[in-house]
């Protein structure tokens, strides 16, 4: 019998690679003879790099570069098993984690930091990049990220702008004369499953800058902020950001990397699978044990759960998830081909408990699953 274990982590409890491990031991509970196939995913935010570089046998770098305030900090990219390919998660240097919630300010905050994991890169000799957006802390457009890549921004003083998102409200032209050269040879995918255009109502400001410490104030002046960007992109590139789908994502950053450095905008499920090459992975599995902290709506947008069962399909390979809360009902999982789902909390508990405790309740669920399936094997 062959299970391949290819879960999203439970956030904030417990990782992907942690999650495959509590499966592996539960599924050798029962038979030690299964063979264990551990794929742990994610769709671009957070693990998107630990999962990958694991997946494909890759490694990582740890580089000092700047947080979204301009300390110096750690952060971590990944190179895949093909040694050619740079996976970067923009959380990694601009991420909301690395702030405490009273420092989380939008007008200043900075994807400098992320540029920067592209530069150390590119010294290394990599052109070839992914880049996961998600859980940034930034609204800047993406525009710390060129000045790191050697990109000037100015008002109409020929000044300098500060770091942050609100500067861009007096932007007035930019002189990318000084942009990194090595670019030209270099090719981006962003990874990323928002499609929410740059400005207006549904764009990053308005949607995703309250997450970010931005009141409604905020929130409208940086909409301006990055009105007023896409106004200088459109004249100086010829590229309207504005409304492209997907150019709000982390901030802005999606714009930033879609007009500048030419990316490629991908569903970060369906990159994250293909670079790790999972549909090869999956095709002599008996069974695919899958999981995320709930299933709900949100799993039938597209994230890892629906992403697993469109590839086990074809193959009429049985899914199964796991969870910590279930609120999708039978017809629901019929529509995405989960055969069933079933939630790892086996008493009434706080949220809090239930996170501490998602690793032993893991093994246990997922061992009584493969008590199941062997029955009828």
């Amino acid at each position: 019998m062959r299970v391949v274990v290819a879960p999203d982590s439970f956030k904030g409890s417990i990782s992907a690679r942690d999650l495959c491990a509590a499966a592996r031991r539960g599924i050798h509970a029962v038979d030690p003879e299964i063979e264990v196939i551990e794929l742990p995913l994610a769709d671009g935010g957070e693990g998107t790099v630990e999962n990958m570089v694991y997946s494909t046998k890759g490694q990582t770098r740890l580089v000092q570069v700047n947080d979204p305030l301009g300390r110096p900090i750690r952060a971590v990219y990944g190179i895949l098993g093909d040694d050619a390919t740079v996976i970067i998660e923009m959380a990694q240097a601009s991420g909301l984690p690395l702030l405490r919630p009273d420092e989380r300010n939008p007008l200043i905050t900075s994807s400098f930091g992320t540029g920067e994991l592209i530069v150390h890169a590119l010294n290394e000799g990599y052109r070839k990049f992914i880049i996961g957006l998600g859980g940034s802390a930034t609204n800047d457009g993406g525009v710390g990220m060129l000045k790191a890549l050697g990109a000037s921004f100015y008002d109409q003083d020929d000044v300098l702008l500060p770091k942050g998102g609100a500067s861009l409200e007096k932007l007035s032209y930019m002189d990318l004369s000084g942009l990194d050269k090595r670019l030209q040879e270099s090719t981006f995918t962003i990874a990323s499953d928002v499609n929410n255009p740059l400005c207006g109502a549904n764009g990053a400001s308005a949607v995703f800058g309250p997450q970010k410490g931005a009141t409604p104030e905020m929130v409208q002046r940086l909409d301006m902020a990055l009105s007023r960007f896409a106004d200088v992109v459109e004249k100086q590139l010829g590229v309207d950001v504005r409304h492209l789908p997907g150019s709000g994502a982390a901030g802005g950053m999606g714009a930033g990397l879609l007009a500048f450095l030419h990316a490629e905008f991908k569903s970060g499920i369906e990159l994250v699978m293909d670079a790790i090459q999972f549909e090869q992975n999956i095709q002599a599995a008996d069974l695919i044990i899958t999981g995320e902290g709930k299933l709900d709506e949100q799993t039938m947008a597209g994230k890892v759960i629906a992403g697993v069962c469109k590839k086990a399909k074809p193959y009429q390979i049985p899914t199964i998830a796991i969870c910590g809360g279930m609120e999708l009902t039978s017809e629901q999982m019929d529509e995405i081909g989960l055969l069933a789902g079933f939630s790892i909390v086996p008493k009434p508990c706080s949220l809090d408990e239930a996170m501490e405790q998602a690793e032993g309740w893991v093994q246990e669920r997922v061992e009584q699953i493969i008590r199941f399936m062997k029955r009828f094997a």
